[in-house]
């Protein structure tokens, strides 16, 4: 499990079109999530333990610049599995923290059925259409 969050093949199974990832203490994590850039550094890394990273938007969307909150990863052995638990820290307001939330919980979704070994169903994420897509867009509009 530990490798969807650090390997950049792996994680755009699940998040994004494309990332730089370079797991280490300071290192750049950096991913294209459909057309909006996340960038972030890496903090603490204790290889299929703990992640710890910061995390804004590039283009200072949803009041979150680059590399202001922090993002736990923990992941914990299951009989079943991994237990992977994200605890997303210092979002600035309540729309930012509602936002991100339903972007972990549509994203982890799909971890779930990459990591499972399945291909996830198009991002619905990218559909205009979508109603979490207009809350993002309403978000993007508000912060510009």
């Amino acid at each position: 499990m530990f490798a969807y969050f650090t390997d950049p093949a792996k994680i755009v199974r699940w998040m994004g079109t494309d990332a730089t990832l370079d797991p280490r203490p300071g290192g750049i994590c950096r991913i294209n999530i459909n057309g909006t850039v996340m960038l972030g550094t890496f903090v603490k890394v204790d290889p299929h333990r703990r992640i710890l990273l910061t995390w804004g938007w590039e283009q200072q969307l949803f009041s979150v610049p680059p590399q202001s909150t922090e993002i736990e990863i923990t992941f914990t052995p299951d009989d079943e599995g991994t237990l992977v638990r994200l605890t997303h820290r210092r979002l600035p307001n309540t729309a930012a923290a509602a936002f991100h939330q339903a972007g972990w919980e549509h994203y982890l979704q799909r971890l779930a059925v990459a990591a499972a070994g399945g291909q996830p169903s198009s991002d619905s994420w990218q559909d205009p259409e979508v109603p979490m897509a207009k809350v993002r867009a309403a978000l993007a509009k508000d912060a510009g």
